[in-house]
């Protein structure tokens, strides 16, 4: 690929809202202002998946700003939403709230208005804490001030075609005997279980009864109200099925991504926005959601979520925006433990920004040129951070407990790895700290790099090398002793060191390796050489 047909900065995000804009033209609509849209769930603790909604559609944002068009993100909370089972370590006190809507359910932590604003400030923190500037909008206020109400009559007066269409794409034919609308029971204040039968046009009335309904394996008690519900005057909510179109109608959205898990309702909205609300849908993509190290989904009700708050303890907000802007196709297993690499790979990227290492592939380099831009936001620093190795920080923090911060910096000035303190060594200090000490325990893993391989000859003299650190004697003089080792093993020194590093450290250099070995102790690293043998 030639520097001429790279697009914008080369990335995936430039291509999506590339494509964004020919299918503007090509529809022939205003392009004056172009709005992305991430829907924020308000029933569970939020993650770094949930987080990844708003952080992408931000990017395709930047992407259309870089290109000279006007942009905003909306950022939606969908706080009308009911309460379909209870997070994973939450209080049973919440099952009575079962089937109410989450702006309706008391804060059981006393700090927000309610249940729903306190799980959707926790992720607005985390998109402060990243940088990103957006529109939030509630449903709850959606609703009340009845923003969608022209897209729910025109919604519930087609809905038996909508049902026949829902029952086609995904099989569910629960709409095609009742509506897809669920008003709030005057009686009980549930959503859920309240079943819309009849709506009364010209009067904009929904007639509803309120009876048990199971969600999943839960089944919530219904109270047996019948009633009317004023779809202009009462509260109720669409549902998903349909909701996306009638927001993204009203909104007048142009873009927003989407996980596989609700790949049919949007396949359905878009049908109902072109087809039904006669609003071309917005351009989309389609993304893998994010599973844990076992490979299970991570889930807000199963309690198995990697949260921003808790990321952000060990890592910078870079970390997390280099993991969700990298890419945005395939399944990712997520974990604490990838931590340590993307802090490094950060690294790199600034490097290769920076012209401290060459690419000779001109589109890859301009793509990972854009991918540090777009990981500080399209505002990248004028001048390279302090680099030091992050498992290096965490092996230093392992040893330091007291005076963390001043033995670990002096450890680095001993080892050549910076000249002065500086402040922003010291945060990442602290960082590698709070993750050694929450971590404490976790073996060094052994991380080779592309073309690093260990062969008979290196396997005999890290075995060698191994034996020696985990004798009770100490070499009088270690880093002679490994160098010795290689040597006698027919193993070059500067291959050996390189590969020692690797698995010590994940990287190809580092401090003098005797001395440090020394430090971090010479019976850990014995272990970890071992492993590496055996693997």
């Amino acid at each position: 690929m030639s520097e001429q047909s790279v697009i914008g900065k080369g990335t995936w995000i430039d291509k999506l809202a590339h494509e964004l804009l020919e299918r503007e033209k090509t529809l022939g609509r205003s392009t004056e202002m172009l709005r992305v849209e991430s829907g924020l769930g308000a029933s569970g603790v939020p993650h770094i998946g949930s987080l990844g909604d708003a952080v992408r559609a931000y990017g395709v944002k930047l992407a259309l700003e870089n290109f000279g068009y006007k942009s905003e993100l909306i950022a939606y909370s969908d706080d009308l939403d009911g309460l379909r089972k209870i997070p994973e370590g939450f209080s049973d006190s919440l099952k009575e709230h079962l089937g109410k809507r989450v702006s309706a359910i008391p804060d059981p932590f006393d700090c927000h208005d309610s249940y729903g604003m306190h799980m959707s400030s926790l992720l607005l923190d985390g998109l402060d804490k990243l940088g990103i500037k957006y529109e939030f909008r509630r449903a709850k206020d959606t609703y009340e001030k009845g923003l969608l109400k022209d897209q729910i009559h025109t919604i519930l007066q087609n809905s038996k075609k909508i049902g026949e269409k829902i029952s086609e794409i995904t099989g569910q034919e629960k709409f095609q005997q009742t509506l897809p609308y669920f008003p709030v029971c005057k009686n009980c204040d549930k959503l859920y279980t309240t079943e819309a039968y009849e709506y009364v046009a010209d009067e904009k009335k929904i007639k509803y009864r309120c009876k048990d309904s199971t969600i999943g394996s839960q089944v919530i008690d219904g109270c047996g109200h019948e009633g009317e519900s004023d779809i202009t005057k009462d509260l109720g909510k669409l549902a998903w099925k349909v909701e996306f179109a009638a927001r993204w109608q009203a909104f007048d959205i142009r873009f927003e991504a989407y996980g596989k898990d609700i790949m049919d309702s949007v396949k359905v909205n878009d049908w109902v926005s072109d087809e039904i609300l006669k609003f071309p849908h917005p351009h989309h993509v389609k993304y893998e959601m994010f599973l844990d190290k076992g490979g299970k989904k991570i889930s807000k009700s199963l309690g198995n979520v990697v949260t921003s708050q808790e990321w952000l303890k060990y890592a910078s907000p870079k970390s997390i925006l280099l993991l969700l802007y990298k890419r945005i196709t395939g399944a990712r297993e997520l974990g604490f433990e990838d931590i340590p690499s993307l802090m490094d790979e950060y690294n790199e990227l600034e490097n290769i920004f920076f012209g401290k290492i060459k690419i000779d592939n001109p589109a890859k380099a301009s793509k990972l040129k854009g991918l540090y831009e777009y990981v500080n936001l399209l505002n990248p620093p004028k001048n390279p951070s302090i680099h030091i190795n992050y498992r290096l920080l965490v092996e230093l923090a392992n040893i330091f407990h007291e005076d963390r911060i001043k033995h670990v910096m002096k450890k680095l000035i001993e080892y050549h790895t910076i000249i002065n303190p500086d402040p922003s060594i010291e945060e990442k200090i602290e960082m590698a700290g709070n993750y050694a000490d929450a971590f404490r325990g976790k073996p060094l893993e052994k991380v080779l790099e592309d073309g690093i391989t260990i062969d008979k000859t290196t396997k005999n003299a890290l075995k060698e090398l191994a034996e020696v650190l985990a004798a009770e004697d100490e070499p009088d003089d270690l880093q002679n002793t490994i160098y010795q080792i290689a040597k006698k093993n027919n193993v070059p020194p500067k291959d050996f060191f390189k590969i020692l590093y690797q698995i010590i450290l994940a990287t190809t250099r580092g401090p003098k390796i005797g001395p440090f070995i020394a430090d971090i102790g010479r019976k850990k690293v014995a272990q970890a050489l071992s492993r590496s043998i055996m693997e």
